[in-house]
């Protein structure tokens, strides 16, 4: 069996039946998930990539000869060089598009068709850890890396601000100011904002993942409707459908940078994002409960 994931079950003497087979409870299951997760050099590649645009923008700006002109590239560029704590704000600004559903899309793809890919899949099944339980546990693990992403983009940005720029007092955009301590919970609001804005997707994802036995195709369809939904959210043709996709609250953190705060773009994005995860949880779960597992 791989020892990729610990499982409990007792055995019998050679000849004499089984008389107990117990899952492995539901946090060791979820440790020894997390465990594999955040052990794979791949996802620390993922996390070190992402906490390289932060470092990016903030050596850019601090090694250009003019100032950024206010309007110019990503919101709250021009603010960077007052103030280091924009930093953070302005690389998640940045990663939401891309970056972040880029990584979302491999770690939620991987979920099942990975395990299918690997042959273990079955294992985890005759364990036993049981397929609603199993699937409950992988999308946990693809919705921790969701916040441990975007704290990484977060974190990273205010070492780079602290480090390369002056910090202080930030001016909102209601025109309110707020001290540091203040400042660096409104950025780690817009973290957790963008967190559960990615969570419609891991969900997705891991649907797509129950779909096949190869996790490149689920990474790259994962990714692809990311792309596909921002472009639809873009047309004014399509209008009427903007508030049912799932990328459509993603840069609708305006909000939280306001005094005081208003929490009615939060709550939509996360209705929106938990209309997501049932929908796509039940597709998962009508698949994988009736698919055959020979691998």
């Amino acid at each position: 069996m791989p020892a990729e994931h610990e499982t409990e079950v007792t055995t019998a003497a050679p000849g004499s039946p089984v008389t107990n087979t117990r899952p492995s409870s539901s946090w060791s299951l979820m440790a020894s998930e997390l465990s594999v997760l955040f052990r794979r050099l791949r996802t620390w590649a993922m996390l070190l990539a992402l906490a390289a645009i932060p470092l990016l923008i903030a050596a850019a700006v601090k090694l250009s000869s003019h100032p950024v002109a206010p309007g110019r590239g990503p919101p709250f560029l021009d603010r960077i060089t007052q103030n280091g704590l924009f930093v953070g704000v302005t690389a998640m600004i940045v990663s939401v598009p891309l970056f972040l559903p880029l990584t979302i899309g491999v770690v939620a793809g991987d979920t099942i068709a990975g395990e299918a890919n690997l042959g273990t899949l079955r294992y985890l099944l005759v364990a036993p850890a049981g397929r609603v339980r199993l699937l409950l546990i992988k999308y946990a693990s693809a919705a921790t890396f969701c916040l441990a992403a975007t704290l990484t983009v977060a974190a990273a940005g205010a070492l780079a601000g602290v480090a390369l720029f002056p910090v202080g007092p930030v001016t909102l955009l209601s025109g309110d100011t707020i001290g540091v301590g203040e400042s660096v919970v409104r950025s780690l609001l817009i973290a957790a904002y963008i967190a559960v804005s990615l969570l419609g997707l891991s969900a997705i994802g891991l649907a797509i993942s129950t779909f096949t036995d190869v996790p490149v195709g689920a990474m790259a369809a994962t990714i692809v409707l990311s792309v596909v939904s921002q472009v639809a959210d873009n047309l004014p043709q399509l209008e009427w459908l903007h508030p049912w996709l799932f990328s459509h609250y993603w840069l609708g953190f305006a909000d939280l940078l306001r005094q005081p705060i208003s929490w009615t773009s939060f709550g939509d994005n996360a209705l929106l994002q938990a209309g997501y995860i049932v929908a796509a949880g039940a597709l998962a779960y009508g698949k994988f409960t009736s698919k055959d597992v020979l691998s």
